[in-house]
């Protein structure tokens, strides 16, 4: 699998036309100057023999550069090269950007990723320019700089909430990478910072465009009452964190900018909660790379016209995400979000202001009270659920995508379709189909594509790696009531012709009888949705 820019004549292009679509993909280090830039830096492009390139600030931090006081490169959005690619260096840095290393350590990173703590440390730094411990202080920094500049927080608080070990950690670190004292770094924000004293507002960056109407009424749709609040420009919900309940809001202001405010019960909750928020709003993806991509075939070109810089949403708890996705399997959005709500209501911690999803334990030990359906489907969700509790089962960003897939699909119940899809959610895979998926097929065959699941997945290896950005766009081009669909010969009864993950908002008109994982007739009078 390729990347956009791979080797050093292309990304010094990129730096000579100042190009912010590979803010975030690399830096930029200068020798006679001993800093690294962002490619869009505005200075004066420096000589080529004068450069080297980093796929990491942490690598330019371990080879004696300091950050740009000009562009501030750890202000760039994330790599979108965590998600394209799915090795161990891609592994690690989603579970370091959640906040792994700060409560397990590197022995914890490692042995989640099923290394030794020397051979995980040789990898990183042969891949990525500097070890674990490194990665993550330059993490740590990067979050420091963004309380400082976007809130009115004490030093103390910046430190503790970006997982420094103490105050003096922090302004050393601060003093290393930045080149200025935390105060100075504050001092050069621009505007003052406003709101409720205690409060967090900060400015989420990403790369433009960006669908954001579409996602916030995708999450409209299938917001559980009590968890979530979701409108035209903005969501909220509360969820779970390593210290205690956490809340958050994203909001889209006049400028199209998104701006985040948050609760957490514990300051070091605070960095993994904005790498929720910016997962669940897929804020690190290249959406010029992916519609250059797609665009380039005619049969998808007005799709991407129509809607530029679609994103695929990620999940605030993968065990969450499974739940939901069984729970909504072949039933309409509106029925399966009633489903959860009441699975909600019944099961889960009401705190200040709202409910928290219920825990696997709860659900295990409860959720056949609860849950309405067959009772094969029943024991399905529930068994998952037991699995997650006790260990049996672990579901986490940081999984290798084969090994998550073959362990769902063991599961009683679960079959490619849920699989891939929690894949998609989780993972922030971008290369998913899933030629199973009603209106997905009904999408494909309003765009002029084949609408059969074998000839669907050839045509789909065209656009590799943004398979999961056609299902998208397949699933906003399917009509309220598609063509007949002709169910897919052969396919397992755990999965076959599922409900469809539609990430349009067009209204569910008739829902499957069954509950099960059995298809429905052949006949679909409408696209069904699934409620996650």
């Amino acid at each position: 699998m390729t990347f956009p820019v791979v080797d050093f004549d292309e990304r010094y292009r990129a730096i000579s036309a100042r190009d912010t679509r590979f803010d975030g993909q690399f830096v930029t280090a200068v020798r006679t100057t001993g800093i690294y830039c962002r490619p869009s830096c505005p200075a004066r492009t420096p000589k080529p023999e004068n450069v080297t390139f980093y796929p990491t600030s942490a690598a330019a931090h371990e080879a004696g550069y300091r950050a740009c006081k000009r562009c501030l490169p750890e202000a760039a959005p994330g790599s979108p090269a965590w998600d394209v690619r799915s090795d161990v260096a891609a592994r690690a840095m989603r579970l370091i950007s959640t906040g792994v290393v700060e409560r397990e350590g590197v022995s914890g990173l490692a042995a989640r990723l099923g290394y030794s703590t020397r051979h995980l440390t040789r990898l990183l730094t042969a891949e990525l320019g500097a070890g674990p411990l490194a990665l993550a202080r330059a993490h740590r920094a990067h979050t420091a700089r963004m309380l400082l500049v976007g809130t009115s927080m004490a030093v103390s608080e910046v430190a503790f909430s970006a997982g420094f070990a103490s105050i003096r950690q922090c302004n050393d670190t601060i003093r290393e990478v930045f080149g200025l004292t935390p105060g100075e770094l504050r001092a050069r924000r621009r505007g003052s910072i406003t709101g409720v004293p205690g409060s967090i507002d900060l400015v989420l960056p990403y790369r433009g465009p960006l669908d954001s109407s579409g996602i916030f009424a995708w999450m409209a749709a299938r917001a559980v009452a009590g968890v979530e609040e979701a409108g035209e420009a903005s969501f909220s919900r509360h969820l779970r964190m390593g210290g205690g309940p956490a809340w958050f809001e994203v909001r889209r202001d006049a400028d199209e900018r998104l701006h985040l405010r948050a609760r957490v019960a514990q300051l070091g909750d605070l960095a993994p909660l904005v790498a929720t928020a910016r997962r669940i709003f897929d804020l690190d993806a290249d959406p010029l790379a992916i519609d250059e991509a797609l665009s380039a075939h005619q049969e998808l070109a007005p799709l991407v016209a129509r809607t530029p810089g679609i994103r695929v949403p990620g999940s605030a708890d993968p065990h969450e995400m499974l739940i939901r996705a069984m729970v909504g399997q072949q039933i309409t959005v509106v029925a399966a979000r009633t489903a959860l709500t009441a699975l909600t209501e019944a099961l889960g911690e009401r705190i200040e202001g709202g409910i928290l999803f219920p825990t696997m334990s709860e659900i295990a030990e409860r959720g056949a009270e609860v849950l309405r359906g067959p009772a094969a489907r029943i024991r399905s969700i529930v068994g998952a659920a037991r699995d997650l509790a006790d260990g049996s089962l672990t579901l986490t960003v940081g999984d290798d995508a084969a090994e998550q897939r073959a362990a769902l699909l063991a599961m009683p119940g679960i079959g490619p379709w849920t699989a891939d899809y929690v894949r998609m959610r989780v993972l922030g895979d971008p290369d998913v189909v899933l030629p199973g998926d009603v209106a997905l097929r009904a999408g494909a065959a309003a765009a002029g594509l084949p609408a059969d699941p074998k000839p669907l997945v050839a045509w789909a290896e065209r656009v590799a790696p943004w398979r999961s950005y056609l299902s998208a766009h397949l699933w906003r081009a399917a009509p309220v009531r598609p063509a007949r669909v002709r169910r897919a010969r052969g396919s397992r009864a755990a999965d076959a012709v599922p409900t469809a993950a539609s990430l349009s908002t067009f209204s569910s008109v008739t829902s499957v009888p069954s509950l099960t994982n059995t298809p429905p007739r052949a006949s679909v009078p409408s696209p069904l949705k699934e409620s996650s």
